[in-house]
């Protein structure tokens, strides 16, 4: 085993930055072995239902609780000593897959596996390079661990604040987050929409994440039944409640709305769009940047999301729509505002880093 990539599948992103990893070496770099392994479920299915199930059971039901207990881990040296606790308990399963394994380096995408690999690393003293792969826009302590070789960055907007928190910046490397390679890919607008069944007008992609979270049925409900002259599409992920609700709804005036569940079709549904409404998790946003898709932000989740959608307005590259905002007017004078549209799309263009995933793949070659 050449490459041990470790991550979680809690929300998508991490695993799908993960998979792109994967899929590119087998396309291109087929003398390198690549596995995934679920860290959680390699546990124990039961401790992943568990764990899982209660992360997102804060997300839903009180996700300023979750917003809070984020900005703990990033300041209280307790939340520290709690986590240090835990993955000693767990560095025996981690041991044991190491030494199955025996890969010379491991990456890992989220910071649940990156914590007890660094632990395992020092105690032991093994030898593997690890490499820490942040999958959004702000650098949060837990990513930051002892005995990472190198930290996979957005872009180099982030050197500085790592280097601000002690990072040496020959180990910080902006390649971007690893997206799928068909995000790069040329489609034409006009074609995406038909094949999609829509008309060759004003297009706007509403997106909820892996889970259809946030506000997306009542954002959907009111550019729907508004008066716009806009067509939409709507992503709801793995919930399947809230695709019913959906389709009851575009059900209406058929022809206005195309509404879809879990898909692997967001390329070309990104390439129909003219604008994306998006809780900003950091996959979407490296997606919709790449190609070039001026990005509304929705009921971010306090945390990381809230993190990455101030890095994405103060780079001027999204607005941001807040409940009680008059949503019709605002879209419309979005989309009325040629000029403000071109500045966001050349933004995104100047921030994306679409060779991210064969630039870390590249990388990752050289080492072994």
């Amino acid at each position: 085993m050449d490459v041990l990539i470790l991550s979680i599948a809690a929300g998508g992103g991490h695993m799908r930055a993960a998979q792109a990893v994967r899929d590119y070496m087998a396309k291109h770099n087929r003398d390198i072995g690549v596995e995934i392994v679920d860290w959680f479920k390699y546990i124990n299915p039961v401790v992943d239902k568990v764990v899982i199930g209660s992360y997102m059971g804060t997300l839903k039901a009180s996700p300023a609780l979750y917003g809070k207990l984020y900005d703990m881990a990033e300041k209280e040296e307790s939340l520290s000593d709690i986590s240090l606790t835990i993955n000693r308990l767990l560095a025996l399963r981690m041991e044991s897959l190491i030494t199955n394994k025996k890969p010379g380096i491991v990456l890992c995408t989220h910071p649940f596996p990156l914590e007890v690999v660094c632990y395992l690393k020092k105690k032991r003293r093994l030898d593997f390079r690890i490499i820490s792969l942040l999958t959004d826009f702000s650098p949060h302590s837990f990513w930051l661990r002892e005995g990472v070789d190198y930290y996979v960055v957005p872009n180099e907007d982030l050197i500085y604040e790592m280097k601000w928190k002690g990072v040496p910046e020959e180990r910080v490397l902006p390649f971007g987050i690893p997206i799928d390679e068909r995000f790069t890919s040329d489609y034409d607008k006009g074609s995406a929409r038909k094949d999609l069944g829509l008309k060759n007008k004003t297009t706007l992609l509403l997106m909820g994440g892996s889970l259809g979270m946030g506000k997306l049925k009542e954002v959907f409900t009111g550019l729907f039944r508004s008066s716009l002259d806009i067509q939409l599409i709507a992503v709801c992920g793995n919930n399947k409640k809230l695709k019913v609700s959906l389709e009851a709804v575009a059900s209406s005036s058929p022809g206005r709305a195309v509404v879809f569940g879990y898909t692997d079709e967001v390329p070309r549904l990104m390439a129909a769009s003219d604008l994306l409404v998006t809780k900003p998790g950091g996959l979407t946003v490296s997606e919709a940047m790449t190609m070039g898709l001026p990005i509304a932000i929705i009921s971010p989740i306090p945390g990381q999301e809230r993190q990455n959608a101030r890095y994405l307005i103060n780079s001027g590259m999204a607005v941001e729509f807040k409940r009680g905002d008059y949503l019709e007017g605002m879209i419309s004078q979005l989309m009325a505002n040629p000029i403000r549209l071109s500045h966001m799309r050349e933004i995104a263009a100047l921030k994306a880093k679409p060779g991210a995933t064969g630039d870390l793949c590249r990388f990752i070659a050289s080492l072994l």
